[in-house]
């Protein structure tokens, strides 16, 4: 490391692959390329997608179920700051900024970036509140937020906390791999010749990929392929059994990004139910890889899916199941309407492009 080199910690709740795991490699990418150092701080170890990464500390190895445990882990996680001294620290969820700012201030004098990738009203009472206190008496020196509704969420909190939002959307790596259809599906051991839907979120409640199963009692010839992993997994599994879709749902767990490309190229169409997001990474990147996209009518989903006002998805009621169920059929029967989708689709990388979203981040990082 040379005299002059700067350092920026990127600091999380738990190692796997989902949204704000991504953006931290976004992040650690940009940051390198911009000649710092970076150390990827995680507090706990959930899957071993982050495994080979050199410049990782996992503060456990798992998730601490004692609150001694938890001590530790925060222990930990105060030697790693005294010991990198990083000159800025990037928190990331909600936990990730209640517990790493206030300990990055603690060991040292490093700029604060907060993000807020989880939105305002689904953060548990205690947790916002606390969030508010720290951001509104200054443990936050930057508070980012990655849309206009995310935006407005938060600019309704105490004039002090709001003076430090900062806008930041989103950019994304390309997803997109030249791969055939068929040579996809057979990388992942997925099923040819038969219409191909797929999920890529965390398997989680909120995300409510069960509505998506569901869609599939109304089309008997579609199949699902799900990418993530979560608690709700076992749960989605008895679902998909007991509406005697089980055959036609394809669980693959946890993909990395290289797998990601390959999943997107075997799907005919992507669906995205999810029923609370700030940004909704996953569905904008099968859009600008050429999927045609069917989400939930959110209004997030609906700012952050379209270019010049022209929207690059349909959008519908989630938990209207034939509803839902009809548009990927109308999809994948009209080529000139996922023609039109796919072209709006695959310019977002106009609209949220990489290297604006790592120089706004390192513009704050060298803030002090």
């Amino acid at each position: 490391m040379g005299p002059t080199q700067k350092t920026v910690a990127i600091v999380q709740t738990q190692a796997e692959n989902a949204g704000a795991q991504e953006i931290a490699r976004q992040l650690a990418n940009g940051f390198e390329t911009q000649g710092w150092r970076v150390r990827q701080i995680f507090f706990f170890r959930r899957t071993e997608s982050f495994d080979e990464d050199p410049n990782v500390f996992f503060c456990a190895k798992e998730r601490p179920s004692t609150p001694l445990g938890v001590l530790k882990m925060i222990g930990a996680l105060y030697s790693e700051f005294r010991r990198e001294k990083p000159d800025a620290v990037v928190t990331l969820q909600h936990y990730g900024n209640l517990i790493g700012a206030p300990i990055a201030r603690l060991a040292g004098n490093s700029v604060v970036i907060a993000n807020q990738l989880t939105p305002a009203p689904l953060v548990p009472r205690p947790v916002a509140l606390a969030d508010k206190f720290m951001g509104a008496v200054g443990f936050y020196d930057h508070i980012v937020v990655n849309s206009a509704q995310t935006e407005a969420e938060y600019r309704g909190y105490p004039a002090s906390y709001a003076k430090r939002l900062t806008r930041v959307d989103h950019g994304f790596f390309d997803k997109s791999a030249k791969l055939a259809k068929s040579e996809a599906r057979a990388r992942l051991g997925l099923p040819q010749d038969v219409p191909l839907l797929g999920c890529a979120a965390r398997l989680h409640h909120l995300k409510q990929v069960d509505l998506a199963i569901r869609t599939l009692v109304e089309n008997p010839d579609q199949h699902l392929a799900l990418a993530g992993q979560g608690q709700e997994r076992e749960n989605l599994e008895a679902l998909a059994a007991s509406l005697g879709v089980a055959d036609r749902t394809h669980f693959l767990g946890e993909l990395g990004t290289e797998q990601m490309g390959a999943f997107l190229a075997s799907l005919d169409c992507f669906v995205f139910p999810s029923g609370a997001e700030t940004f909704g990474l996953a569905p904008v990147e099968a859009a600008q890889a050429g999927v045609p996209v069917v989400v939930n009518d959110i209004e997030i989903l609906r700012e952050v899916l379209a270019v010049d006002g022209e929207p690059c998805a349909i959008f519908i009621n989630a938990k209207d199941t034939k509803a839902f169920a009809e548009a990927t059929r109308r999809l994948l029967a009209d080529a000139e309407l996922s023609a039109r989708l796919t072209a709006i689709g695959r310019r977002l990388t106009e609209r949220y492009p990489l290297h604006a979203m790592i120089e706004d981040y390192v513009r704050l990082a060298a803030s002090a």
